[in-house]
């Protein structure tokens, strides 16, 4: 594989996790600023924000999936390394390329039954109960999320891989 490919590929994926990265810091901030507006009103005006529910839970999937490949690619994920030690490098290697692998198909998977959720609900106009707003945003927001996701896990066997080479 290409040296310039190697290196070009974490600038690109860094730039597009980092992108998701700020969408998810603004749902953060919205759902804060939503929950504290709610239960202001709900208590102390005995007046609930209707709708406000709905907004929070578009909001965690916004928060969770553009937050996921920023975390994958930072490898911030809980790691359990009770067995590093006994495995040796090979083992290690053989840990790391089959999580990968098996994430990459996962997470594949999800990214394809988004889409189909996503164009499925834009196709009949699925909307939400209480305040009628349309659900696809929040499938594509899943596989756009997941979809990176993919992309830095293939970034990354790619490296260990690429790493292991020269290694030898």
């Amino acid at each position: 594989m290409s040296p310039r490919i190697i290196t070009a590929w974490p600038r690109f994926i860094g730039r597009a996790t980092l992108g998701l990265t700020w969408a998810a810091g603004a749902a953060m901030v919205l759902m804060i600023l939503l929950i504290i507006v709610s239960v202001v009103m709900r208590y102390l005006m005995r007046q609930p924000l209707l709708g406000s529910n709905e907004l929070i839970q578009f909001a965690s999937v916004v928060l969770v999936m553009a937050a996921l490949p920023y975390c994958t690619e930072k490898e911030a994920h809980i790691r359990v390394d009770i067995l590093d030690g006994l495995m040796g490098p090979w083992g290690r290697l053989a840990g790391d390329l089959v999580f990968r692998l098996t994430s990459i198909f996962v997470l594949t998977l999800l990214t394809w039954r988004a889409v189909l959720k996503a164009a499925d609900a834009f196709r009949w106009g699925d909307t939400t109960n209480m305040l009628s707003l349309p659900i696809w945003p929040g499938y594509a927001i899943l596989a756009t999320g997941s979809a990176l996701c993919v992309l830095v896990f293939i970034g990354q066997t790619i490296l260990i891989v690429a790493e292991r080479d020269q290694q030898e």
